[in-house]
């Protein structure tokens, strides 16, 4: 029996169906499609499942709602009208059995109606009317077990939706699922790069903080750049900083961002007092404080000010160091509202690091202001010292020239006891006058108002010169000093004067710890790019914690007794003096051994050459040569020098009678103070070298003035400074050619 033909009718259905599954597929991919985009715009996958639904449900209007707040918010649409639309914004459906989606939500499975207007349960009339609503389906958004929202399809006639539809619109939910889920995890990685990049931008502010203690100093300019940054990363319009004044307990406003110069002039000139402020009080408790709105609060005299420049929320963050008030950040905006948490705490954080750059800052001020006040005082004692050697040089240049003469037995023979005391107090002078000598040249030095004249200094003779000023004290303790030169070494380019009193100040040193019968050796030699010179003694060493000490000021190191003589200044000085010619000095010693005291200098290369003897000699013929000088045992002194010498002496008391004797007298040579009577001896140097009679007589200047510099440059042959010998003196004359050699 053959199977019987599909009727018309069975094959209309099959056609239908295939019709339908087509279309079911396409759409299907259409989502499918769109879900694999869901990350870069999940709405546009929300429309395309609404309008797929729609389309296969054949409904005419197809929604997604999304649960916000206990009540659906339209999330997508296809078909609904403006009017409709309005209604469910501004009236939401809640989560009840109310509306057919609600009813969906509560049973958490597809809800069907046929006709909403034969439902009992049904509520919202409203939506019903404005959307023309008969036939209803509802399917939940279901989301790890929670519904997160729904989709609804409805006809604006009664045709009830079959199962085939049913199952369709269950696949779609479940699909809208999936987007739902997609948009959470789209929207909090956004909210967490959002975070993510206000935390990098906070972590920035903190960074330039952090900058700008090291970067800069100068306490506006910390303080202009911290309270830009505040406001600049807490979203506000404006803002200021302040600095605590511990005896006065308030704040001032030191720095303002985003503020008029009439608003920063009314807060600088408002007392915010740290007892009666709302800054005041964030400060004591140690934490932020908020004011949302101004219009709400009690004013303070700050606040009033801010609120009547159109200020209208405030928050005020403590700046604290170690629980110490440093000051405050305010930050404002114009309009009222709450600040949120994180601001709080960054703000908090951020007073935190700034208050380091404030310290600081602050720290640097007032050592500025100490600095500036050390200067003066400097100053003070600069004066002082330059005072008392004025006083003191005078008497000394007495003491030790006519113990000097009186030695010389220039005017008669001295018996033992004589010859002792006068020694003595001759030594004593002398003494006094290298301890007067080294205080003045310390404070020069610390004053940087020494001036060094560089010149070409034969190293030879400067080494010869240091040992013979203490021949004579190694020879009575019966020490034997050697000296060792390199061949190559002759010539090097440094201060004469300064060098000298280098390596005078180490041999003194080396000979007087040196025990009796002991040596001392000098040597000098090139040394990678520097000359070096070493001192060595056989005395007892000197330990390795006193090696930096012994270079301070008064300090002599343990290598003596407490008694020894010495001011314990000429290591000090020696060191400050080399670091001005751009050398160095430095020790080794072992105790019980000796020690090396090393100063190197640089140079380019030595030269080798050959030494020239003095210069000419002058005619011996009886000369003139007019002292002046106020000081009646000066005059005296420098006159019994000259005994001898082959040249008459004429004595002046002032300036002008000193011209008058130059004048007719027709000098050789003048011997000149500075500090006379009337006029001064730069008055006098002026007027000498302005006559043409007496422009070429040469002037030695024999003064307690320091100021060789500026005598050589208005026009002395010579400077001298008192105390004076009489070798400085006959020296002094040789050179101009008054005296032969």
């Amino acid at each position: 029996m053959s199977a019987s033909k599909p009727s018309a009718e069975d094959h209309s259905r099959l056609l239908r169906d295939y019709a339908d599954a087509t279309e079911q597929f396409r759409a299907t991919n259409e989502v499918l499609t769109a879900l694999g985009r869901s990350t870069s715009d999940p709405d546009a996958v929300l429309d395309t499942v609404v309008e797929s639904a729609r389309r296969l449900c054949r409904g005419q209007t197809a929604a997604i709602y999304l649960i916000e707040g206990g009540a659906f918010r339209l999330a997508s649409s296809v078909g609904l009208s403006q009017e409709y639309v309005r209604t469910v914004t501004e009236f939401p459906m809640e989560v009840n059995r109310g509306t057919v989606i609600g009813r969906a939500a509560v049973e958490r499975r597809i809800q069907k109606v046929s006709d909403v207007l034969t439902d009992t349960e049904y509520m919202r009339s409203d939506v019903q009317q404005t959307g023309g609503i008969r036939s209803s389906m509802s399917a939940p958004l279901l989301l790890d077990g929670e519904v997160v929202g729904g989709l609804s399809i409805f006809r604006t006639k009664v045709d009830p939706f079959d199962d085939r539809e049913e199952a369709l619109l269950e696949a779609f939910a479940a699909q809208a699922a999936v987007v739902v889920h997609n948009v959470h995890l789209v929207r909090a990685l956004e909210e967490r790069g959002a975070e993510l990049a206000r935390r990098v931008e906070q972590m920035q502010a903190l960074s330039d903080v952090g900058q700008m203690v090291g970067s800069s100093l100068v306490l506006d300019e910390v303080l202009s750049n911290i309270i830009k940054n505040a406001v600049r990363f807490s979203g506000c319009d404006g803002g200021s900083v302040m600095e605590y004044v511990d005896e006065e307990r308030c704040l001032t406003v030191r720095s303002a961002y985003a503020s008029s110069p009439e608003l920063l002039a009314r807060l600088r000139s408002t007392r915010i007092e740290l007892d009666s402020t709302l800054v005041g009080r964030a400060a004591r408790e140690g934490h932020p404080i908020a004011v949302p709105n101004l219009d709400l609060v009690d004013l303070d005299p700050h606040l009033q000010v801010l609120y009547d420049d159109g200020w209208r929320s405030v928050l005020a963050v403590p700046v604290l160091r170690d629980g110490r008030i440093i000051g405050a950040l305010v930050v404002r905006r114009r309009t009222p509202g709450e600040f949120p948490e994180e601001t709080l705490e960054f703000l908090e954080t951020f007073a935190s690091q700034s208050a380091m750059a404030v310290d600081n800052a602050q720290l640097f001020r007032e050592l500025q202001q100490k600095s500036a006040e050390l200067q003066v005082m400097s100053q003070h004692k600069s004066d002082f010292l330059a005072s008392m050697s004025h006083e003191l040089r005078t008497p000394l240049n007495a003491v030790i020239g006519f113990s000097e003469v009186l030695l010389e037995r220039l005017f008669g023979e001295l018996n033992d006891k004589q010859d002792e005391y006068l020694r003595d107090i001759l030594n004593s002078g002398k003494h006094l006058l290298a301890l007067l000598n080294e205080i003045l040249d310390l404070s020069k030095v610390e004053a940087g108002r020494m001036e060094l004249e560089i010149s070409t200094v034969s190293v030879p003779a400067a080494i010869e010169h240091a040992i013979s000023m203490v021949r004579e004290r190694a020879a009575r303790h019966r020490i034997t000093i050697n000296s060792s030169i390199e061949e190559t070494i002759d010539q090097i380019e440094s201060d004469e004067l300064r060098l000298r009193q280098v390596l005078v100040n180490l041999l003194s040193n080396a000979v007087k710890f040196t025990p009796d019968g002991g040596r001392v050796d000098v040597t000098a030699e090139p040394v990678g790019n520097e000359l070096v010179i070493t001192v060595r003694d056989n005395g007892p060493g000197i330990a390795p914690d006193d090696w930096e000490p012994i270079f301070e000021s008064f300090q002599q190191g343990r290598r003596g007794p407490p008694s020894e003589e010495g001011t314990g200044l000429g290591l000090t000085l020696c060191r400050k003096i080399m670091t001005l010619l751009g050398g160095r000095i430095w020790l080794e010693s072992e105790v019980g051994v000796g020690s090396a005291f090393h100063v190197g200098m640089p140079f380019e290369r030595t030269v080798a050459e050959v030494r020239t003897g003095e210069g000419e000699n002058v005619d011996g013929r009886r000369s003139v040569v007019v002292i002046i000088d106020d000081d009646r045992a000066t005059l005296e002194l420098l006159t019994a020098y000259l005994v001898g010498t082959g040249v008459q002496v004429v004595r002046a008391r002032d300036g002008i009678e000193g011209l008058d004797e130059i004048r007719r007298r027709r000098p050789v040579a003048v011997v000149l103070d500075i500090r006379l009577p009337g006029i001064d001896g730069w008055a006098v140097l002026d007027a000498l070298r302005s006559d043409e009679t007496t422009r070429d007589v040469p002037v030695i200047i024999v003064s307690i003035l320091d100021e060789k510099s500026r005598g050589l440059a208005l026009g002395a042959a010579g400077y001298l400074t008192k105390p004076v010998s009489r070798d400085d003196l006959i020296e002094a004359l040789r050179n101009v050619k008054v005296l032969s050699a």
